[in-house]
């Protein structure tokens, strides 16, 4: 007996970010985050259950051990336990893009996950049971699993904490223009990250709202300037937070792109940044613009992944092996 598919997902960016969780267990967050999916890069995974000695996990052609096959075993033994199967699991992930360097590639990891496991063991499963899965996996997951720009509902428990898309990826061309200052895996991952509280926390999610209500509109209006203007105030907040614990993600270039980009404003040309738990820069601008921002970024010596808006978690044909 063998049961086999194959997904892809992407991961998405943060306009609106989260930053603590009210159920540490569950990946419930303390705020809604708004974000979107970035379809140039994506994260291919196959799941088969067969009657294999072992679970095998391979990630980027790298057999996975320790924790990080610990988390991925353990993920899929919610699938396994509702069909109630023993058969060993053998996972194979690619990336197109260098992971856990803050472009949420846990996000795409577990989305793919999540998609390939539930097809795999033929679960009709809907976009919210995905979505709600996939959060249990890594909680920016649950991002990756609609289209486009999607908005991350808190919730109260497990099931009413899950992600729902507020435009397709057709609908707002935005690009992104991640700025890689650093590829290697950053010291203090987003979960360890978000334990440490300080009197920073609580002032930031006052605000929060503020800030989803207005990103959320700019996106319906296709406003780049009133959702890079509050993904940049957001960005900026999240990072104060993570300052006053001690946690500095920034880099001295980090902050030289920053101010590449509030000079490129002055001089007429709209971009905006945000940052997540990691160095490397996002900048936001729309294709009128792309080329210019590229070509100052470039000058400064830094490689650029360039993205628009991606699609939905889903079913692929292409299995890795």
């Amino acid at each position: 007996m063998k049961f086999k598919s194959t997904a892809i997902s992407h991961p998405n960016i943060a306009f609106v970010k989260y930053w603590g969780k009210k159920d540490e267990d569950l990946r419930i967050p303390l705020n809604n985050s708004i974000s979107m999916n970035l379809g140039n890069l994506w994260t291919k995974t196959t799941v088969e259950f067969n009657d294999f000695d072992e679970d095998v996990v391979i990630i980027n052609k790298n057999v996975a051990e320790g924790t990080a096959k610990e988390r991925v075993i353990k993920f899929i033994d919610r699938f396994r336990n509702q069909v109630n199967t023993t058969l060993k699991a053998k996972v194979v992930s690619e990336n197109n893009f260098p992971m856990s360097s803050g472009i949420a590639s846990s996000a795409s990891g577990f989305a793919a996950l999540t998609v390939a496991s539930a097809s795999a063991l033929n679960l009709n499963l809907s976009e919210k049971e995905l979505s709600i899965l996939a959060r249990l996996g890594s909680g920016s997951a649950c991002r990756s699993i609609p289209d486009g720009f999607t908005e991350w509902l808190t919730g109260t428990c497990n099931d009413d904490s899950y992600s729902v898309s507020i435009a397709n990826s057709e609908y707002f061309e935005i690009y992104d223009l991640i700025v890689m200052v650093k590829k290697e895996k950053k010291d203090v991952s987003s979960t360890t990250g978000m334990q440490k509280f300080n009197p920073y926390f609580y002032a930031r999610l006052a605000e929060v709202n503020e800030n989803l209500n207005f990103v959320r509109k700019s996106i319906i209006d296709r406003n780049l300037k009133t959702l890079g203007t509050y993904a940049e105030k957001d960005c900026i907040s999240m990072h104060t937070v993570m300052m006053n614990s001690g946690l500095f993600y920034w880099e001295p270039e980090t902050l030289k792109i920053m101010k590449e980009v509030w000079n490129l404003r002055k001089n007429g040309i709209e971009c905006y940044f945000t940052i997540d738990a990691g160095p490397n820069v996002h900048v936001l601008c729309l294709h009128k613009d792309k080329e210019k921002v590229k070509e100052r970024i470039s000058e400064l010596n830094f490689e650029i992944l360039e993205s628009k808006p991606g699609g939905k978690a889903r079913v692929i044909k292409e299995d890795l092996f």
